[in-house]
Parts: structure tokens; sequence; C-alpha cells
């Protein structure tokens, strides 16, 4: 039985169709999938009861399953889900001042085999369906509105979560269409959803060009050698083909794409690192977000001191360059940036 979330509304409407019934049911059933945050299709009460049960005959709503969720001394919330085959994907969301964020998976694992990431050790599964993606934030809403945890809203998205998006490129795709579709869909302003990669350069090239988002880019050192130690996908795409892609990449104005940084003590933290980092960028409409590492046992990587951090950014800001440190949540429960890995509860 197929998920009805695997569906785009486009082709819901073609599945009416070639039942004898009118397209813009299917233009109903969104507005209880996404809007209203339907748990069932005898909830639909606009549609017919045949039609109803039509339905339920032919789909199941939602193949995500909650096994597991932690709670951090921040606030931060980690959700594991099982997916039909048995694999588990993670997904986080965190407390902002006046909103949530989601940081969603795209793949059950991950195949980029970055070196500091907890998530390559598990491995790549496989990719997550566009109804497991969005699956994600539907149940994200639904706990928010059931948790009576309003007036903060779920308003920000990043994929940033277990498994490289732009290597689901098809999938991720069709996911932002359903998040962006403001009449009937999820209704997420295109300022507040962030895709994450660790730098598949024509992907990048191609996401500017299929659909409006901000791109942020796991960059992490300042030469080919280091980056490909770290992170083998820069052998494929060097630094300096990667950056060529982020020059093309369409944005407006007065945008900027995000360039993360993990600081790790005595590899990629010197005054040196610094200063190359502001020759590289400096072409760029670019802003700079030092992550210092969060440290975990299946990596050799440490985190810098509080005056190293300190150290680093103070050359980027001297230099004129858009630069924060990015205070890292929920790293008590091993959903800070890095750490997601979706271990199997027994």
């Amino acid at each position: 039985m197929k998920d009805i979330l695997d569906f785009t509304r486009q082709d819901l409407g073609d599945w009416f169709e070639n039942k004898g019934i009118r397209r813009f049911r299917a233009d109903q059933v969104f507005k209880w999938l996404y809007l209203k945050l339907a748990g069932r299709f005898d909830e639909m009460t606009d549609l017919g009861k045949a039609l109803r049960e039509e339905l339920a005959e032919h789909f199941c709503l939602g193949t995500l399953e909650l096994v597991n969720m932690e709670t951090s001394v921040d606030t931060t919330k980690k959700f594991l889900h099982r997916l039909t085959d048995g694999e588990y994907v993670e997904s986080v969301l965190i407390p902002e001042k006046d909103h949530y964020t989601l940081c969603v998976s795209t793949q059950a694992g991950c195949a980029m085999n970055c070196k500091f990431c907890l998530t390559a050790k598990t491995g790549f599964k496989r990719n997550l369906s566009m109804g497991e993606i969005v699956g994600q934030i539907r149940e994200a809403r639904r706990f928010v509105a059931q948790q009576g945890m309003e007036p903060l809203f779920l308003s920000n998205i990043v994929f940033m979560g277990m498994g490289e998006p732009l290597a689901n490129y098809d999938n991720l795709l069709r996911s932002l269409g359903v998040i962006f579709d403001t009449d009937f869909g999820m209704k997420f302003s295109r300022r507040k959803v962030t895709v994450s990669t660790s730098g598949i350069a024509p992907k990048i090239i191609q996401l500017g060009l299929d659909t409006e988002v901000n791109l942020a880019v796991s960059l992490n050192a300042t030469d080919n050698e280091l980056r490909s130690s770290l992170m083998p996908v820069n052998r494929t795409w060097p630094i300096e083909v990667l950056l060529a892609a982020c020059k093309k990449f369409n944005m407006k104005p007065r945008n900027k794409i995000t360039f993360e940084y993990i600081l790790m003590s005595g590899v990629n933290d010197s005054d040196a690192h610094a200063h190359a980092l502001v020759r590289l960028l400096s072409p760029i409409r670019a802003k700079i977000n030092l992550i210092p590492f969060n440290e975990h046992a299946q990596a050799p990587f440490k985190r810098p001191s509080q005056d190293r951090t300190n150290a680093f950014l103070t050359i980027l800001l001297d230099r004129n360059m858009t630069a924060i440190v990015r205070k890292s949540k929920g790293d008590d429960i091993s959903a800070a940036c890095g750490q997601l890995k979706a271990a199997r509860i027994e």
C-alpha cells in the first residue's frame, strides 16, 4: 500500500482523474494532510464517506513510527523514527527565541564518510522517499500542536540531518514543492528553509535553477589536502570547483551562502587557517558559521578552547567577513551537529 505523503498534489490530482473524480479533491486532501495535520482519512470530513473509504483502501497515511524521543537540558528534542523496512532516521526539534527549527534527514545513513561525523559510522542504507522526508516535518508540527508548545511555531527547516540532501535530489526537490506550497501545502517561507551540502558541485548549480532556497556548504578546510582527508567528496569536487559552483548559485542579490566550518583543535583552527578562509571566501557572498567540534567517542578530533575559537572569529571579523560562532544545542543527547546516528532501539 502506497503512502499518500509520497504523492505531490499533481500526482494525487492525476490519481483522482484516473478514478473519474474531479481534481480539486487533491487540494482538499492536501489541506487535511499539511494544514490540518490529519492522522486518518476518516478525519477528512469534507470528503464523502465513500471517497474516504476509497482513499483508505488504496493508501496509508504516513510510514514513520516514532520509537524514541530524547529531551536535552536546553529543551531540544531528538526524534528517532523507524521506517517500514526497519531502518531508522533521526530529526531534531530546536527551540529558538521566537520559533522552532527542525533539522530534517534525507537519507538513512550517509555515504559521504566525513571523518568528523557520527552518521558516517553507520554507513549508507538508502535514500528516504518524499513521504519520509515531509513526514518528519508533519510529525514535528503535530507534536508541537499536541503538546501545547505554542506560541512558538515550527517555521524554519534545515536539511542538515542524516544524509547528503543533494545525493537524494529528486525526492528533496519534490519535498520542497510541498514545503513551499502556500495554497494547500506546508506554507513555509523560502527564506526559512536551508539545504546543507558537503559539496556536490553540479547539484549546487542545479538547485539554484530548480528552486529558491537557502544554501549552506560544509567547508571545514582551506586546502584540498586537508579537506580531502576530512571529506572524501573533495576528491571528486575540490575546493576550487566547489567555490566556482557557489559563485554560480542563483540567489537574490541580498542573500548569502552559509559556509559551515567545524573547528577542530590542532587540525584547522590556526590563525593561518583563518586568514586562508578569508582569502577563499572574500570573492563570494558568504557568511561563515564557526562550529566548535562536538566531541564523540568515534572521532579523534577535539574541541578547540574558547580563546582559540574567539581568536579565529576575530580574524574573520577584522577583515569584514560576516561570521558567527554557532552555539550547538542538544549535544547532551547527541543531537548536535555531526552527532546523529539513529541507533536501533532493541
